[in-house]
């Protein structure tokens, strides 16, 4: 990270912060939901499902926040539609901490998910835009690892607030909390710079033609192969993620590994993965920097999955497994945005990001589904597989970008 943040200007450097720091908190307030599910439980004395339907409906509408904020990025600028959505999840996760029904609380984790949802597209473009080309992958991927930052400190908060408060009101604490990332927004609003839009006639296209225009014919083939490389990127982490915890623990009787210090494994792992995959990218371009990462996902998920290793051997490969996983999503900023022209260049890196994040909800259904007939390891092994097959597929159908010059990039930088 050194080389290129010390060769940044210091707009970069205040866009890398805010960009960085938008994520991080966005990451804390998802996270943090997850970490109070079994309060939640209690307090309105809801089911599993009840709960699981929280989660899924922040997942749903947080696609459609991602499109709908990549096109108010196009239309009304970055920086502002960056204020605008990060104060809408902020917002939303802190009147979550008032909620007096499970009701009330469904619809604001909805609203929670379109901010969530839109942030990221709206913080990925600006990025792209206003680092310089060589350092683009490097600059998107390290702000991908600040998940890695948020999802380690909402372990941390849960961890400390459930500790000293009842569970009752703990909740309601860690949801107060979420209304940290609003102070972003006095710093978005002091030190960033508008990049300024390279055709001024954008300005004029409607909103609804702003949405459609990923559909026109210039960029079709783009959205369809970024939309498919959304869908196997998400899919494969969905099918790890959500039920290798059940299979350590179920098949492998590794109690232990389903606490903090299985936790620790992957999310360091994928703080490293993201940076690795950012300098990678750089080096040898979008294209080879993805085929290298899906190919090493693939090969790590069999041999995790078929391979007759002890219990110790298999945490060891936790490590490389969210290494490379984590490598997938940190090469979709960079590229997505350089497949798109200034116009409707948010909206297209919203919709690929977020189309996948949807379709993506049916990979660890098919993992359950399989897991009944044929064991659960195989099930994982087979799906993540499949999934990272899809993004193979994707990146070969997809043109190298790697130093694309933006339209406006030397003007704003300067």
């Amino acid at each position: 990270m050194s080389n290129w943040y010390s060769e940044s200007s210091p707009l970069e450097r205040r866009t890398f912060w805010a960009s960085f720091g938008g994520w991080a908190l966005d990451a804390l307030d998802v996270q943090m939901f997850g970490l109070a599910i079994p309060a939640l439980i209690a307090a309105f004395g809801i089911s599993k499902a009840d709960a699981g339907l929280l989660g899924s409906v922040t997942l749903f509408f947080g696609a459609f926040g991602g499109w709908l904020g990549g096109a108010l990025g196009d239309r009304f600028g970055r920086v502002k539609a960056l204020q605008i959505t990060v104060a809408t999840f902020a917002l939303a996760t802190f009147a979550s901490a008032f909620a007096m029904s499970y009701t009330q609380l469904l619809v604001l984790k909805a609203i929670q998910g379109l901010g969530f949802g839109a942030e990221w597209a709206c913080g990925a473009v600006l990025m792209a835009e206003i680092i310089r080309p060589e350092h683009r992958g490097k600059a998107l991927g390290t702000v991908q690892s600040a998940w890695a930052v948020g999802w380690g400190a909402a372990v941390l908060l849960s961890a400390l607030v459930f500790t000293y408060a009842p569970a009752d009101i703990a909740w309601r604490i860690l949801f107060a909390i979420g209304l940290l990332p609003a102070l972003l927004i006095i710093f978005i609003r002091r030190g960033l710079k508008e990049p300024p839009r390279a055709v001024a006639k954008d300005a004029e296209m409607p909103f609804l033609a702003t949405l459609s225009g990923i559909f026109h014919r210039d960029v079709l083939r783009s959205t369809l192969v970024g939309g498919l490389f959304g869908i196997g990127a998400h899919g494969g982490y969905a099918a790890l993620t959500t039920f290798l915890p059940t299979y350590l623990r179920e098949v492998r009787h590794l109690s232990v590994l389903g606490s903090s210090g299985y936790l620790a494994v992957i999310i360091v792992a994928f703080f490293c993965g993201c940076v690795a995959s950012g300098i990678i990218s750089d080096r040898i371009g979008r294209r080879a920097n993805v085929a290298l990462f899906a190919s090493a996902c693939i090969a790590t998920v069999l041999v995790y999955i078929f391979a007759p290793l002890t219990n110790g051997e298999m945490l060891v490969l936790s490590f490389p497994l969210g290494f490379f996983s984590a490598g997938i999503p940190a090469s979709m900023a960079a590229l997505f945005s350089e497949l798109y022209p200034a116009g409707v260049r948010g909206t297209g890196v919203g919709f690929c990001y977020n189309f996948g994040r949807v379709v993506s909800a049916a990979f660890p259904f098919l993992v359950g589904f399989l897991g009944d007939r044929i064991g659960l390891g195989p099930a994982i092994g087979i799906d993540a597989a499949f999934a990272y097959a899809l993004v193979l597929i994707a990146v070969l159908l997809l043109p190298e970008t790697r130093g694309k010059v933006f339209e406006q990039a030397v003007a704003t930088r300067a």
